[in-house]
């Protein structure tokens, strides 16, 4: 087995990669598949902000599918379970509050990013976003409830931002840049999502309509994308034992945009 990471050899090896000081950077990691690094996930996310240095911002998902009963995560969990068993695990789901509620299903990572002392919260009870850095407030600001990934989305501050995607040993099936070409198709089909909240004080059931996500496709898109790309669109390495690529995210937006509406 090889020796761990430490900072200093992370560091190095996402500014070879071509990660910048001053940079905007949404990431995306499965630091299982980068292998053992010294100091674990608090020394990945200081090499990445040594790397952005302190005018850079760092953000992650910070999603959030454990409370709702519409999302792909509640189905595996209730799945051969009679109706009082699965109401007994919706009556169990806490409501989503931005300050507390762990985002387990997007990684020790994003994890780390969002107890970070001085990291913020986008507050869309679903699919928030946790960023730490000097442009964090601005990036998080206004994300709407009824606006999972779209317009009123960190997603669409960090296009503005000409923002970088860096994945760091996952692949383009996690490529979260790809949905706000989702919402930029024309006429993107609906559906109805549901979730716990508190309003007024009160833990309740929410249901509000937005676009029907669907990642199934974002390889097959990924690949396409990375066949097609421009100079510096896409660069890629080796993180550890995890392959890495860091895309202009406005690049993958863009391409995103019209494969999807080509191809669906």
């Amino acid at each position: 087995m090889s020796d761990p990471l430490d900072g200093d050899r992370l560091t190095g090896t996402l500014s070879a990669l071509g990660v910048r000081p001053g940079d905007v950077l949404l990431v995306h990691a499965s630091l299982r598949a980068v292998g053992p690094v010294s100091g674990g996930p608090e020394a990945v996310l200081a090499a990445l902000r040594r790397a952005v240095g302190r005018d850079g911002t760092v953000v992650v998902p910070s999603f959030t599918p454990e409370n709702s009963d519409t999302s792909p995560h509640y189905r595996a969990r209730v799945r051969g379970l009679d109706a009082e068993a699965r109401e007994a695990v919706r009556a169990s789901m806490a409501p989503f509050d931005p300050a507390t509620t762990p985002a387990p299903s997007v990684g020790a990572l994003a994890e780390t990013v969002r107890t970070a002392a001085g990291a913020e919260r986008s507050g869309h009870p679903q699919t928030s976003f946790a960023a730490i850095g000097p442009a964090a407030g601005k990036l998080l600001a206004g994300h709407r409830p009824d606006c999972h990934l779209g317009e009123d989305s960190p997603l669409a501050r960090l296009y503005e931002a000409d923002a970088r995607a860096l994945l760091l040993g996952t692949g383009y099936d996690t490529c979260t840049a790809f949905h706000l070409g989702e919402y930029r198709r024309p006429g993107p089909p609906l559906r109805t999502y549901r979730c716990v909240v508190t309003l007024r004080g009160v833990r309740q059931w929410w249901a509000y309509e937005d676009v029907a996500l669907d990642d199934g496709d974002f390889a097959s898109l990924g690949a396409a994308f990375e066949e097609a790309a421009g100079p510096g669109d896409v660069r890629t390495g080796l993180l550890g034992s995890a392959p890495c690529r860091l895309l202009r995210l406005r690049a993958a937006v863009d391409f995103a945009t019209g494969w999807l509406t080509e191809h669906r």
